[in-house]
């Protein structure tokens, strides 16, 4: 075997090392990337052939964390592991995004990347390894390729830029930043920040760059080591014809760009008259040439219509709808749209595309509980984004979660999370949900301000509002460029970049970049970020004017939780034997009772209760038991007959507190049997009269509150 392993040191020390020639050799190509303890097995196979019809690139990018890994089971009844879960899929998307832009166009083989955690030591995070080991793959395989690309995590912990730092240093980072790039560029940014500014995070992106240029030159060493990597193999995907092309060009470009320069608002209409300029082409052709040639004229009217609307935004200065390069789309908002029971709403419009949000607030027995080979969470706050296919006006089967759902939901939630108070200020558990209803262009940015303002509807303090912006650019070949604010979908499809940038007054709360060009310049993406905050501002300033700062008080059917703290020893009398006076005390006050962990001897207890009555009885007898109170001598109490004995009965004087009531207790006359004056149950006045010396039970007596009969008369 001809075994190649390089490694590589980063700024704090760590290594990386990168090997192949062991593992999966019937691959096109195939490493193992370790970091400490962690590894990531990365193999890459494409089909030779090309299926009939495909003029795309039919990429799939699988990641998997083995729950062998860590030395754990699986959940469930089938033991073994299943469908992906949601921080799987993300890591999925995060190398798709860096891998896809760097196959050649013209390459449409099947081709499908897979990245599986074999080993985890638990400290060093495997999804910044993902992106390296799947292009260090596809570098050692004979699968044509752009790359090298790489991709780091860049935090800041203390100050100081860390690259790739452990589950651990993270906790106490206020920047959590993905970045992937070339030996020449930045292809995608994603992250989370705590208000950082736009100088902060450019730092972190060169901090970064500068580790992933090394990561890149390792790839190539160890390529330049594989026979099999060079050359790459040859491949025809794709029948052309200049005649055509020119033609088709000549036709459809000055009537494109018409089109374009006109400046029109509804999407639908200039899909119409884009399409009529396409179909009066496609007349104009024989019967003949449209047989042979007509598979030809989709691709040649897209790339002239492409070159028209990209030059009119170039030389024009005018985009598709007509806005300036910064301007931004009409924005109607409302607060509180639904009625009923929703616990919190806002519809947000931005142009074409509008987000109707949902907010629902639940108790600590509503988090999510995360039980993965890596991840072991309850999460408090969820957000979810939905976007069914008639926000596009389509009709088309909708089976489960897409990717880009959960993509998208990912990224609004790590723009609102930083402002979201915790415990004790919100002690509930959040659900966000974003029905997408209409759909043209950042639907995960109108997430983010209808998040927002539902959140302040629905009475959560946030700390401060956020709203979000997608940004966009064409650049030409000379270095020409236009930024573009609150881009269209189509602006996304026709540009070279998408950039999504969330925060509030203060700074940045997250981003997303996916770059199409290569050599963008720092400048550009400075000038971008500026712009960006721009928009921000202005979106923040409508938004303000349907609500200024959350509802003072919750909606009146919102459940209300109460928190109250008890000493460790008293959680087991509030459990009770196999759970019975806890679920007592929630079946007969209607609530829900979740304890948490000790700390420092202390146990928090979180009541979740529909009613004020119910709230409050369970508060009272929890505390009861909690911090029960001392029965005084000469005291008066009324006191629950438990157990009748021959010698008297036994009564609770307070929870918890039991006290012998003798039978020469009872009453004045001589008592002969208990129950003749007693029944279990019965509530009855009694007074504290004592304690036994020995056993230190209190003696309590019902005569001394009785009035003493009359003496009998001597007449």
């Amino acid at each position: 075997m001809n075994i190649i392993n390089e490694k590589i040191s980063l700024p704090n020390g760590k290594e990386i090392s990168i090997e192949t020639g062991k593992l999966a050799k019937q691959a096109d190509g195939s490493v193992v990337v370790r970091m400490g303890d962690t590894m990531i097995l990365a193999t890459a196979v494409a089909n030779v052939d090309v299926r009939d019809g495909v003029d795309f690139m039919p990429l799939t990018v699988d990641y998997r964390e083995k729950f062998a890994s860590t030395g754990k089971f699986p959940g469930g009844f089938l033991k073994r592991e299943a469908r992906p879960s949601d921080e799987e899929i993300l890591t999925m998307r995060l190398v798709d995004r860096a891998l896809r832009p760097l196959f050649p166009d013209d390459y449409h083989a099947e081709t499908q990347i897979m990245m599986q955690l074999m080993s985890s030591d638990k400290e060093n995070m495997p999804d910044a390894l993902a992106c390296l080991a799947a292009s260090a793959c596809l570098a050692v395989s004979d699968i044509p390729f752009n790359g090298p690309v790489s991709e780091v995590r860049v935090a800041r912990i203390d100050g100081e830029f860390s690259i790739n730092p452990t589950f651990e240093e993270m906790k106490s980072a206020d920047m959590d930043m993905m970045i992937a790039g070339t030996l020449d560029s930045i292809v995608m940014v994603e992250g989370e920040m705590n208000e950082v500014s736009e100088a902060e995070m450019l730092d972190a992106i060169k901090a970064a760059h500068v580790v992933i240029i090394e990561q890149c030159k390792l790839q190539l060493d160890i390529a330049s080591k594989v026979a099999k990597a060079n050359p790459k193999r040859e491949y025809s995907h794709e029948t052309h014809n200049d005649e055509l092309r020119k033609r088709i060009h000549d036709f459809a470009y000055q009537k494109c760009y018409n089109v374009a320069k006109q400046g029109l608002a509804d999407k639908h209409k200039r899909a119409e008259l884009f399409a009529e300029i396409k179909e009066d082409f496609k007349a104009s052709m024989s019967e003949e040439d449209i047989e042979e040639l007509g598979f030809l004229v989709g691709p040649y009217f897209k790339a002239a219509q492409k070159e028209a609307v990209r030059r009119v935004v170039l030389d024009e200065k005018i985009r598709l709808d007509g806005r300036k390069t910064n301007e931004i789309r009409p924005i109607s908002s409302e607060a509180g749209y639904l009625p009923g029971f929703v616990h919190g709403s806002a519809l947000f419009t931005r142009g074409e595309t509008q987000s109707l949000t949902t907010l629902t607030l639940g108790s600590t027995l509503d988090v999510q509980r995360k039980d993965g080979a890596l991840a072991n969470d309850d999460l408090d706050f969820l957000l979810h984004y939905n976007f069914p296919p008639f926000s596009t006006g389509e009709a088309r089967m909708k089976f489960s979660v897409s990717r880009r759902e959960i993509g998208h939901g990912n990224l609004a939630l790590r723009a609102l999370k930083p402002m979201i108070p915790g415990k004790p200020e919100n002690p509930y558990t959040i659900r966000l949900v974003s029905e997408i209803l209409e759909s043209n262009g950042s639907s995960s940015m109108a997430t983010v301000c209808a998040g927002t303002l539902a959140l302040m509807d629905g009475g959560i303090k946030m700390k401060r509002p956020v709203s979000g912006i997608a940004m966009g650019l064409i650049q030409d070949e000379t270095g020409k460029y236009a930024v573009l604010s609150d881009i269209l979908g189509d602006e996304d499809h026709l540009g070279d970049m998408d950039f999504k940038v969330t925060g509030t007054e203060k700074g940045i709360t997250a981003c997303q970049m996916d770059i199409k060009v290569d050599g963008l310049d720092y400048k550009v993406l400075e000038e971008a970020l500026s712009q960006a905050k721009d928009g921000r501002m202005h979106i923040l300033g409508e938004m303000m004017k349907t609500i200024t700062e959350p509802r003072e008080d919750f909606k009146a059917h919102v459940p209300r939780i109460e928190n109250i703290s008890v000493p460790e020893d008293a959680i087991g009398g509030i459990i009770g034997k196999g759970g019975e006076t806890i679920q007592t005390i929630q079946a007969e006050t209607k609530t829900s009772i979740g304890i948490g962990d000790a700390v420092d001897g202390l146990a928090n207890v979180e009541v979740f209760a529909e009613e004020k009555e119910g709230m409050e009885e369970a508060l009272r007898r929890i505390n009861l038991i909690a911090y029960p109170p001392t029965a005084e001598v000469g005291e008066t109490y009324e006191g629950k007959v438990k157990n009748i004995v021959a010698f008297g009965a036994f009564l609770e004087i307070l929870p918890g507190v039991d006290a012998l009531l003798h039978i020469s207790e009872i009453a004045h006359e001589r008592v002969e049997k208990a129950e003749e004056y007693l029944k279990s149950g019965q509530i009855l006045e009694v007074k504290v009269i004592g304690k036994d010396p020995r056993s230190g039970k209190l003696k309590i007596s019902r005569k001394a509150l009785l009035e003493k009969p009359a003496k009998p008369s001597n007449d």
